[in-house]
């Protein structure tokens, strides 16, 4: 089994311990890529997925501001953010968008943030990874406003309804470790619907970890839990939901 993970945060400090021994277990699990998503910490250090990217071949990485960090970002940060899109691991825009549960930043500012990573991700012809929590219509509206490309929307979690948005807007939609939680039939119900050539998946770790790791630190091996309950929501072989979702990745981030 060949596998993508679309979405990790291999920077993160809950990896200082053992980072090598969890990519090497990723790749013994069959995960062949691994995309590390870059906001980290936020503005200035726009550059943790890049060098993450740097040190292995199969690692590529993202580019972004998080809506958390949105009030951090300065004119700086765009134009670094503008070199840093022509880096040839870069692959895509994100995670950005939008995050009312917290409100680390003004809804305003999140906003403006927002919309100038679509025009930076459109000059740059790169697909962008969303965030949006507690926002949904919000993030719908910016991106019917202003974005005319391709992307993924990162650790679906929503119903039908904004999987059929999503999927008119062009997205990709990925499926993390709450698809295997089991309160979240309506999660599942969308991912039965979701086109095979709009299919992803990921980890988001070391957040959410699927069933039975829930609680722990999620992985990138972690993966195989989540295509597993996949394959079972969509009446597929655990081989073929690997198959389908890494064809999908390689044709929406490598071309």
């Amino acid at each position: 089994m060949t596998l993508v993970d679309s979405h990790c945060h291999l920077d993160d400090p809950k990896f200082d311990e053992d980072r090598e021994q969890v990519i090497e277990r990723a790749r013994a699990a069959g995960v062949e890529r691994m995309m590390a998503i870059g906001t980290g910490n936020g503005p200035p250090d726009l550059e943790v997925a890049v060098r993450q990217a740097e040190r292995y071949p199969f690692i590529f990485a993202t580019i972004g501001v998080h809506p958390h960090d949105a009030s951090k970002a300065t004119p700086e940060t765009f134009a670094r953010l503008r070199e840093l899109a022509q880096h040839p691991k870069v692959l895509a825009v994100g995670e950005i968008g939008l995050d009312y549960h917290y409100d680390f930043s003004p809804r305003d500012v999140q906003r403006t943030v927002f919309e100038r990573q679509l025009e930076l991700a459109a000059e740059a012809a790169k697909p962008i990874v969303i965030h949006t929590r507690e926002a949904w219509e919000d993030t719908v509206a910016v991106l019917r406003a202003g974005w005319r490309g391709s992307g993924i929307m990162h650790c679906f979690t929503g119903d039908v309804r904004q999987a059929n948005e999503a999927l008119e807007l062009g997205f990709h939609l990925s499926f993390g470790g709450v698809l295997t939680f089991p309160k979240a039939e309506a999660v599942r119900e969308a991912a039965r619907t979701v086109p095979d050539d709009r299919l992803l998946v990921e980890t988001d770790c070391p957040y959410l970890a699927p069933a039975p790791h829930r609680g722990k630190r999620n992985e990138p091996a972690f993966v195989v839990e989540t295509v597993h309950r996949l394959a079972e929501v969509r009446g597929r072989t655990p081989d073929e939901i690997a198959a389908m979702t890494t064809g999908n990745f390689e044709r929406l981030c490598l071309g």
